[in-house]
């Protein structure tokens, strides 16, 4: 990731550690954030959707789901669409 894009997956990583109490050691850029990885869900998705559209007004709803598989992967949505 170039230094934009670490920028940013920090920004993300700290939103999810804040908002969905994730303690920040358990999250790496690749662990995935659902299933057998972190394990959230749908109610947390809708969170990260929040966040993401007030932190970088770039909307996330209806975004196909392997733009929500780890911290890189929405780092990457995020700076293809701003």
């Amino acid at each position: 990731m170039n230094e934009k894009e670490l920028e940013i997956a920090e920004n993300i990583k700290g939103m999810l550690s804040k908002n969905l109490r994730i303690p920040e050691e358990e999250l790496d850029y690749e662990v995935p954030l659902f299933g057998d990885g972190i394990g959230l869900d749908s109610v947390d998705s809708l969170e990260i959707i929040a966040c993401i559209d007030s932190a970088y007004g770039v909307a996330m709803t209806g975004v196909a789901k392997e733009h929500f598989y780890n911290i890189e992967s929405l780092t990457k949505y995020v700076v293809a669409n701003m």
